[in-house]
């Protein structure tokens, strides 16, 4: 009876030891160059050019280790974006808020870096912006892709770039681009 129950607290002490090395949870957070790309952008019949803006991102990641060298890596964050529109009557600045939900495979090239490569869904929260009427659209889905670099086992710095792939807005037809460079600490 004794090595039946020193037999299972010893399984459920390594099964727990497992599953705590398989679930590793985080922060990060860092800045967005942020654009919005289309062709024949116009709004209130006038046309206009667009100009990235600096903007951030901040939030909880995961990673779900599935083998030595693949994990899932979903993340919650909230994420500025938009664009500056240009004519010759002026400037409109056009700044999204967002809560983006990245889901990533991510996969180990060697202990410190790592390839990330999937699809993000945002949903719309906030709209500051000089256009007479809110035309953004309240969903925008994307794709990611991008490099992690481990300073330490907890530290890491992160590169991506996220291109839309459906229309943010209903009278200009373009899409959200986003390059953002992050830094994080996993527990």
């Amino acid at each position: 009876m004794k090595k039946i129950l020193l037999s299972t607290i010893i399984l459920l002490a390594l099964t727990a030891n497992v599953q705590a090395q398989s679930l590793r949870i985080g922060v990060k957070g860092g800045l967005n160059y942020a654009n919005q790309n289309g062709t024949n952008i116009t709004v209130n019949n006038r046309n206009y050019t667009t100009d990235a803006i600096t903007s951030y991102h901040a939030g909880l990641i995961a990673e779900v280790k599935l083998l030595e060298n693949l994990a899932i890596q979903p993340e919650l964050l909230y994420s500025t974006q938009g664009a500056t529109y240009k004519n010759a009557l002026g400037d409109i600045k056009n700044e999204l808020g967002y809560i983006s939900i990245p889901v990533l495979a991510k996969i180990y090239l060697n202990k410190t870096i790592s390839l990330e490569l999937g699809p993000q869904a945002s949903f719309l929260l906030s709209e500051k912006n000089n256009f007479a009427v809110k035309d953004a659209k309240t969903f925008d889905f994307a794709g990611a892709g991008g490099l992690t670099v481990y300073l330490t086992k907890s530290l890491f710095i992160q590169g991506r770039y996220v291109l839309g792939l459906t229309e943010v807005s209903r009278e200009a037809k373009t899409t959200n681009s986003v390059l953002q460079v992050s830094a994080g600490l996993m527990f």
